[in-house]
């Protein structure tokens, strides 16, 4: 039986961190742009606690300037450089 790929989910909280870093956005920049009363789902993506619905995770795409896909990583695909190429 083939194996199902999963989320890594600390790995996806890792890389939504840099990729809010490399767009030179801060935990407050998207707390606004989400319309989040405080920054604390934001805090439990980046650490990999929850990850964000799909449509947050549609419109974190589009403020990356990424896609769905480059944002999620999968169980064994993370090797700590992923998301400066994403």
């Amino acid at each position: 039986m083939c194996c199902l790929p999963s989320i890594d989910l600390t790995a996806t909280g890792i890389r939504i961190m840099q990729l809010r870093e490399r767009t030179g956005l801060s935990v407050q920049d998207l707390q606004d742009i989400f319309g989040f009363t405080t920054p604390q789902a934001i805090y439990k993506w980046q650490r990999g606690a929850t990850l964000p619905s799909l449509d947050n995770l549609v419109a974190l795409a589009a403020v990356f300037g990424t896609t769905m896909d480059a944002i999620i990583v999968r169980n064994g695909e993370y090797t700590g450089s992923e998301a400066h190429s994403a």
